[in-house]
């Protein structure tokens, strides 16, 4: 089921995700409306709080290209995490991000290149993942969101700034 996704600066979003210890279909069933909720909104990834559940689950799908050279996601590529965590790092990039709850914005920000995760799947199986690059982007900014931050805290201060007065304005044109 398509959920609605919370805009910032819902103050849910700031909430920090318990960690799950059921492994239950209720648990199987916020995973696959999380997935419906990703693929109706043409994300890569979704972190649970972000549907107003503070639980600590996210899921990733990364585009790949097809015949056609359009970006498609399949399903065998959907990565389920549970309790996940980043137990090393290393390097730096700077990349383009967006997020679901900030919609129709972007913006460069500096994450690690190469990040080791260890996160348990729907059935509480343990599981560790090396990320590079754009996965590595992708774990990165979900985790944040778990611990209730969101990607555009990562800015400069007048950046920051910059964005608020932006982003305020446009909230206001909506209403």
């Amino acid at each position: 089921m398509i959920k609605d996704i919370l805009v910032y600066p819902n103050p849910i979003l700031r909430k920090i995700s318990k960690p799950v210890t059921k492994f239950d279909d209720k648990l199987h069933k916020l995973l696959d409306d999380m997935n419906d909720t990703m693929k109706n909104s043409k994300g890569v990834g979704l972190a649970a709080i972000q549907i107003g559940t503070a639980l600590s689950v996210l899921i990733i799908n990364l585009p790949v290209i097809d015949e056609n050279d359009e970006d498609i996601q399949k399903d065998e590529n959907l990565i389920e995490a549970i309790n996940p965590k980043i137990i090393y790092q290393d390097g730096e990039q700077i990349s383009n991000e967006g997020c679901l709850s900030v919609p129709a914005f972007t913006t460069d920000i500096k994450r690690a290149k190469t990040i080791k995760v260890k996160y348990q799947d729907r059935y509480g199986k343990e599981l560790t993942m090396q990320a590079d690059d754009y996965m590595a982007v992708a774990w990165q900014h979900e985790i944040e969101h778990l611990s209730g931050h969101v990607f555009i805290e990562n800015l400069k201060f007048a950046e920051r700034k910059k964005f608020e007065k932006l982003w305020k304005k446009k909230q206001k044109k909506k209403k």
